[in-house]
């Protein structure tokens, strides 16, 4: 029930013909925002590690009637630039050690490490998917005097793709090397590639291409052959030329384990420099200009910015796989705690011969503020005359223009008082009502809930151990029987009542529901009542009772049958006030954390357990449906499926064991699933809002839901519907 009529609107703006438009509302812009920035880098990732728009294809062999002799017969580095071709090859007593696929964070540097021991240049043809992620090696490289050459952005073979692949496998690997070292290179080596008697048909035009877009073609004439790791003797024989031979070495310094490489070179570079052979780079051992040339302005600017989004990419990424091994952890743990702490609760309580002490039998009143529940109320009051505990009833009227007191004067039914006051706001109603209750338990409930004959001498048993300052009663959804309230009931009993068993057994229950509750007044009055401090009134009284060192315990059997918001708006706009006055709550009572006494003891376990609980894990849950959505794009897909089935199955045995401890019918379960894939998502989106609120500082004023009295007052145990208003479920405007 709220009690004020405050309501934010989407600013609208009129538009040329006339006709206003509506702009997007903060709540929506700010989360839509989160979203589309949170999808374009894991977008970006996927990109960067190639699990999407990469072609892991390989070309098979072709004729090689359309290649020039010179270059089959020639040397390792081609020259098609400029319409000419040329075939070059290496001086002898020069070798030029090249290294693919690279960088890689584990073996280039120790491949770097033995080359600047050796006094050795090397030329790295690196990814651009890899110099991306690791520039700070890229820059490396150029600074201890190696050059760097292009492998393409995804390693494709080049010869499956069109030339506007190829431009731009060609352009994002230059994008990624100016980004790093702030450079761009003419070098170029195509994957899958090995000697120049090896090209083609199908790989010859691919080569004329890369010359004329002013790249100069580098293969190899000597295949190390690392890659199969062979063992350390092995890569330096097939390193080594024969005849004190100039060549052009593959090697590797990424793709798998390099530690034999590694090795290799430490011997294989003293050997043979003993021998007389010189390690430079390319352009030194052709004695030709330096194929780099540096980058000024806008491209270096483009360069940069890519390398920070595709850093930014990964650091999200990792803080994404921290978030949730946190959630996994909680929702685990949480679920095993409610798991067994419900049931030793359930076996407690439901113990022969289990009592809370001397049986409450004296006479309790029942606060029920109102504001505009006229097609409530009636409902409401006429449950409360079936009570098989005595009572007063005081409705307590928050100013309603609907006449709503009218309507129980009218009744006129005894014990029933009806009090007026201006619209001051829910808790100086509640507190209106304290002042004028004749008894010292006092029982609260909506203007929209219905009680059991039954639910206030079972909610004022507890009462009966001096210890219990509140108890909290067992809300229930009476309308049900839509999907968006079969939704809410599943979240009632699985999320608010087995919570609520878990957090009785550890001490630290956090909310006492406005729906069916109730207090000592001697417990209230010294805490100062009701306080309009936060929007969740509940929440903060009871964190105040824990504090002042009283009780608050659970009664499974005070059923209460409360109307359930009907529209996605109004629950929105109920479970907004809720996170965010969840959120006051806690920050309120921050002080309880480092307090003595009582207050100290819940401020360092009942704190930790509702924060933790309530608002940690509800905000970093999205993160399972996150890596769910990742996975069936990029994979792995079935692992992916398997991992949130099982989470799934974790959260229905939860349900399914609290629908049992409540008596509940199995059948409502069968929502479950799509209730996880759309329910859930809203409420993300609820709790993400909330905390932008908080942390910008906005505030938040009530939101009254606009009610139907669609939930009849009970018979025999059961809460009929009073059938359906269609005209009276459009949210209030």
């Amino acid at each position: 029930m709220a009690s004020r009529t405050h309501r934010h609107r989407a600013a609208a703006r009129p538009a040329r013909d006339g006709v206003p438009r509506r702009r997007v509302p903060l709540r929506l812009l700010l989360p839509l925002l989160v979203l589309v920035a949170l999808a374009a880098m894991l977008m970006l990732r996927g990109y960067v590690h190639s699990e999407i728009l990469a072609d892991h294809r390989v070309g098979e062999s072709a004729p090689t009637t359309q290649v020039p002799e010179d270059i089959l017969e020639g040397g390792p580095v081609i020259d098609a630039r400029a319409g000419q071709t040329q075939s070059l090859s290496v001086p002898d007593r020069r070798l030029v050690l090249t290294f693919d696929d690279g960088p890689d964070p584990t073996w280039t540097p120790k491949v770097l490490d033995v080359l600047k021991k050796h006094d050795a240049h090397a030329v790295f043809f690196v990814t651009g998917t890899m110099a991306s992620r690791y520039p700070d090696l890229v820059q490396r490289m150029v600074d201890e005097g190696h050059e760097i050459g292009l492998h393409t952005f995804n390693h494709p073979d080049l010869s499956l793709q069109s030339k506007k692949r190829i431009d731009w496998e060609l352009s994002q690997n230059q994008l990624a090397i100016t980004g790093a070292a702030g450079i761009r290179t003419s070098l170029f080596r195509p994957p899958y590639s090995s000697f120049a008697e090896a090209m083609d048909n199908v790989t010859w035009p691919v080569t004329q291409y890369i010359g004329s877009r002013g790249y100069l073609t580098v293969v190899n004439n000597t295949d190390s052959e690392d890659w199969k790791r062979p063992g350390v003797a092995e890569i330096i024989r097939r390193a080594t030329p024969e005849g004190g031979k100039g060549a052009i070495v593959l090697m590797h310094d990424s793709g798998g384990d390099r530690s034999q490489t590694v090795a290799a070179l430490d011997r294989f570079l003293p050997d043979l420099k003993e021998k007389g052979y010189e390690f430079d780079n390319l352009t030194e051992a052709l004695d030709a200009p330096s194929a780099h040339s540096p980058v000024t302005g806008a491209d270096l600017w483009k360069g940069k910015a890519w390398i920070f989004l595709v850093q930014a990419s990964e650091h999200i990424t990792d803080v994404l796989v921290v978030g949730l091994a946190i959630i996994g952890t909680l929702v685990i743990g949480r679920f095993v705690l409610m798991l067994v702490l419900s049931g030793a609760h359930a076996r407690r309580v439901r113990r022969k011969g289990f009592r809370w002490g001397p049986p409450v039998t004296e006479p309790v009143t029942v606060l029920v503020p109102a504001y505009n529940e006229a097609k409530c109320i009636e409902n409401t009051v006429r449950s409360l005359m079936t009570s098989e505990h005595p009572i007063e009833v005081l409705v307590i009227d928050d100013g309603s223009t609907d006449g709503t007191a009218r309507i129980v004067e009218a009744m006129g039914l005894p014990g029933v008082r009806v009090i007026r006051q201006l619209n001051a706001g829910k808790p100086a109603a509640l507190n209106r009502g304290l002042a004028n209750a004749r008894y010292d338990i006092v029982v609260m409930m909506d203007g929209d809930t219905v009680f059991e004959p039954s639910t206030v001498r079972e909610l004022v048993q507890p009462f009966g151990d001096p210890r219990v300052g509140a108890v909290a009663g067992n809300a229930k959804v009476g309308n049900k029987d839509s999907l968006i309230g079969a939704w809410q009931h599943i979240e009632y009993v699985m999320g608010f009542n087995l919570d609520r068993r878990m957090y009785d057994i550890l001490g630290c229950m956090p909310t006492i529901p406005g729906a069916v509750g109730a207090f000592r007044r001697s417990a209230l009055e010294p805490i100062g009542g009701m306080s309009d401090d936060t929007l969740a009134e509940d929440t903060d009284v009871t964190m105040a009772l824990h504090r002042a060192g009283w009780r608050v315990v659970y009664a499974e059997n005070a059923r209460a049958w409360t109307e359930a918001p009907e529209t996605v708006q109004q629950l929105w706009s109920q479970r907004y006030r809720w996170s965010y006055g969840t959120m006051q709550a806690i920050w309120k009572h921050r002080r309880a954390v480092i307090d003595k006494g009582p207050s100290g003891r819940f401020g360092r376990i009942g704190l930790p357990f509702v924060s933790l609980f309530m608002i940690v894990a509800p905000l970093l849950a999205p993160l399972i449906d996150v890596f769910l959505l990742y996975g069936l794009v990029f994979g792995p897909t079935e692992k992916t499926i398997v991992a949130w089935l099982g989470v799934l199955a974790i959260q229905a045995v939860c349900a399914a064991y609290a629908f049992h401890l409540d008596r509940e019918r199995m059948t409502h379960l069968i929502s479950l699933p799509l209730q996880q894939i759309l329910y859930r998502q809203l409420m993300y989106v609820v709790l993400l809002q909330s905390w932008i609120t908080a942390l910008t500082g906005g505030r938040l004023r009530w939101q009254k839901l606009r009610r139907t009295g669609v939930v009849g007052a009970p018979v025999g145990g059961a809460v009929p519907s009073q059938g359906r208003r269609s005209d009276d479920r459009r949210p209030v405007a």
